[in-house]
């Protein structure tokens, strides 16, 4: 056998090494996963628990244990008793927890508002909340005139584009909101608002006026009005839009269309517990 064929040989087998260590890297990350949330389960059905009795049930050496719970402590997920040393649920996990609760809420309660304004408007209704830095529609009912609508469902929209966007936007943190306003704010048609002075004012808009509007901001012949829901506590989670073609969401119309989604935003803030 020639040096070069040796080399070769060598050459694969060190590939086919490095694919079975990659290979048993990506079994072992799985199950450290796997382990992770059977911890958060342990402590879900106990109350509390200590590394000795996680250890023994996962069926892993104490210092696997406490390495997961490390990692797990770290991200706010478990926290630890300092007078028992025993470990339970932390706050990261209510936060979780109160992010489903919030969308899953919202998408109950919001059907008969969404069917009730779509089919009163013959519009399309969505409703929308924010995902990191963008509007994500959770929930959409289309009315008689909207039979040949896009579906938005599960879209992900910008914010400084879309009449959701707008109010979302709009009643962000001030350090969050300059934040986002601090970046290169993409251009969808001529009338895409990108200048951030001239966004600050039409957030500005949006808190005085109670809603959002959007003009062929994001798609050519696409208009909408958007209004804030709001949480027991007055935060404002999620909005409530109403979109169609702007021959038939006029500046004649408009007026009407705001003071009708403003009004399902305050319903459906009521039902969310706002108010009482």
């Amino acid at each position: 056998m020639t040096r070069t064929q040796k080399q070769s040989d060598r050459g694969e087998e060190n590939a086919g090494t490095t694919e079975k260590q990659s290979g048993r890297g990506a079994a072992s990350a799985v199950q450290s996963v796997d382990r992770a949330v059977s911890v958060l389960e342990i402590l879900a059905r106990h109350g509390e628990a200590g590394v000795t009795e996680i250890a023994e049930a996962l069926d892993v050496h104490k210092s696997t244990a406490f390495r997961l719970l490390g990692v797990l402590e770290n991200r706010g997920l478990v926290a630890q008793a300092k007078d028992r040393g025993k470990y339970y649920l932390g706050a990261g996990v209510l936060r979780l927890a109160g992010a489903a609760a919030v969308r899953l809420d919202i998408s109950q309660e919001g059907v008969p508002v969404c069917r009730e304004l779509a089919d009163e408007l013959g519009e399309t209704v969505n409703i929308a909340v924010l995902d990191d830095d963008a509007a994500v529609n959770i929930m959409q009912a289309r009315g008689t005139a909207s039979v040949t609508a896009q579906n938005w469902l599960g879209r992900r929209t910008p914010l400084h584009a879309t009449s959701s966007g707008k109010v979302l936007l709009a009643h962000m943190t001030p350090t969050l909101r300059e934040g986002l306003l601090a970046r290169t704010l993409p251009r969808f048609t001529e009338r895409t608002i990108t200048g951030a002075s001239m966004l600050r004012a039409e957030l500005e808009a949006v808190i005085a006026q109670g809603f959002g509007v959007t003009i062929e901001e994001l798609e050519l012949g696409l208009a909408a009005v958007a209004a804030p829901i709001r949480a027991h506590d007055g935060r404002v989670i999620a909005s409530i839009s109403v979109s169609g073609p702007v021959y038939r969401l006029n500046s004649d119309r408009l007026p009407g269309l705001a003071k009708r989604t403003v009004a399902a935003g305050a319903e459906l803030s009521r039902r969310m517990g706002y108010g009482f």
